[in-house]
């Protein structure tokens, strides 16, 4: 039996659950709360193990067999992704204790980043499109809630364009749903991509496609991130790093879902339009980076970027190019989320947010300043880094495939990203300190072990590559041949 496939999403789910009526008991809630991360973080890896000795996982609810049944399929690129996404919040979580306050442990802040990544991972593991959407919101719901606490001007003036942009895009969804069912008559994504092979993908299909790509661009920042920066500068730092590190990536996650397994036939049009909104995304994103003095919406904007960059593989789509953006992928939900909070660290140590405002401050935290400086070299694909592996295939993909206007925005975005973090590093970390002995605020150990474990994360990811590329390999496989998904899905019941 295949049941323990939905434990990834249950464990969360029933731990958000519990916590709710643990709310006055915020050591337990911490205690909880690691438990079972670590227990999601096991699980996740016992499956991605299983599906290299047995292939693709298939879990039937309640016995109904595809299409007509609600399921979720569990492959290499979807598990890769929910192993990550549990480590990732692990670890912000160790950072939550020291940083979110007591206020705010006890106004349900550890049950909805449960809820929260219940709906994460359910959107990885699920197998049609309606369940696809109800993760989604099960995911945007718990958002909206932690993305206003704290109850500041700036939370609740962003909140609204937050909650507006995602209502908006889920109606989008919802009608781009209602549109392919009337269509085709399925809604199982492997049921789906053998019927659109049936009767081909003519200009209805191609048409709901692009519907979708809007959607998915909403949700993921692609071209269509207004919304972004300052929606993920607001909020208290371990929840921006738990936005930057995953929302996004859920988004991208199901647009390379889609226009592999279900919209591949017209690449000319779907594929093209991809190819030119991820240019223009890591355009927008080298100028917002460059142009803001800002740390919290510098390094917002480098979320941008790294959007634009990870969607530029699914553009070339090769399976070198799907290898890259897999990696790539992996490496910035771990370098975003470290990004993120040594920012947040940095404004709480000197009460400043502007670059010009902070100087020296290396000499008073040296750990943090080459903690910064790691970072940097990882998001710039300083070899033998985390980043450094997935701009290499990437860059091989877009060469295989004559993608050289891809290739040069890509690498050119990667030039911007580290100057604009050669700016913050070189402006607020050198030259004279400007913290007095007596303004010196000490650095909480529980607010440096988490970035440190990231650090090494990074690092290890880098040296140690060989130990995941035989599960990369298996998902840019399955995402370059989408027999492989449906024959695993399917079994004959076409």
């Amino acid at each position: 039996m295949n049941n323990i496939l939905v434990m990834p999403m249950i464990i969360p789910l029933l731990t958000g659950i519990i916590l709710v009526f643990l709310r006055p008991y915020v050591n337990t809630q911490r205690v909880l709360s690691i438990v079972s991360s670590i227990a999601t973080v096991v699980v996740s890896l016992v499956i991605l193990d299983r599906i290299q000795q047995d292939g693709i996982l298939r879990l039937d609810f309640g016995g109904w067999l595809p299409p007509y049944g609600i399921l979720f399929v569990a492959d290499s690129f979807s598990m890769l992704l929910v192993a990550t996404t549990s480590i990732v919040t692990g670890i912000l979580l160790l950072y939550a204790f020291s940083s979110i306050g007591r206020q705010h442990e006890n106004m349900f802040f550890y049950p909805f980043v449960f809820f929260l990544v219940a709906g994460v991972n359910g959107s990885f593991l699920t197998g049609d499109l309606f369940n696809l959407f109800v993760c989604f919101e099960v995911m945007l719901l718990s958002s909206y809630v932690l993305i206003t606490m704290g109850g500041r001007k700036i939370q609740l003036i962003e909140s609204i364009k937050y909650v507006t942009i995602n209502v908006l895009s889920s109606w989008f969804f919802l009608m781009g749903i209602a549109y392919i069912y009337g269509t085709v008559g399925t809604l199982n994504m492997a049921h789906l991509s053998v019927r659109i092979a049936e009767v081909g993908q003519g200009p209805l299909l191609t048409v709901i496609s692009l519907l979708f790509l809007i959607v998915f661009s909403l949700k993921a920042g692609l071209l269509l991130y207004f919304w972004l920066p300052g929606s993920y500068s607001a909020p208290p730092t371990v929840i921006a790093a738990l936005f930057g590190a995953l929302l996004t990536k859920v988004g991208i996650y199901a647009m390379f879902r889609i226009f592999t397994l279900i919209f591949y036939h017209e690449t000319v049009i779907t594929h093209t339009v991809i190819g030119v909104m991820a240019i223009l995304t890591m355009i927008g994103g080298s100028v917002g980076a460059i142009a803001y003095n800002d740390i919290r919406k510098i390094v917002s904007y480098n979320v941008v970027i790294a959007v634009g960059f990870i969607l530029a593989g699914l553009a070339i789509s090769t399976e070198a190019a799907f290898q890259g953006a897999i990696y790539y992928l992996i490496h910035d939900m771990v370098i975003k989320a470290l990004l993120f909070l040594i920012a947040g660290t940095m404004i709480y140590l000197t009460g400043k947010a502007k670059i010009e405002e902070m100087s020296g401050l290396i000499r008073n935290y040296p750990t943090l300043g080459w903690l910064f400086f790691i970072t940097m070299l990882s998001l710039a694909g300083i070899p033998p880094l985390s980043g450094f592996i997935g701009k290499v295939y990437i860059g091989q993909g877009a060469i295989e495939a004559g993608s050289f206007i891809l290739l040069a925005a890509a690498f050119l975005s990667g030039i911007f990203v580290l100057y604009s973090l050669l700016r913050i590093f070189l402006n607020c970390f050198w030259g004279e300190t400007i913290i007095s002995e007596d303004d010196d605020v000490p650095l909480n150990k529980g607010m440096l072990v988490p970035c440190v474990l990231f650090a090494i994360m990074t690092v290890a990811i880098g040296i140690g590559v060989e130990g995941i590329a035989p599960y990369v390999s298996d998902a840019a496989r399955t995402l370059m041949n989408p027999e492989i998904y449906i024959e695993a899905v399917l079994q004959g019941n076409r």
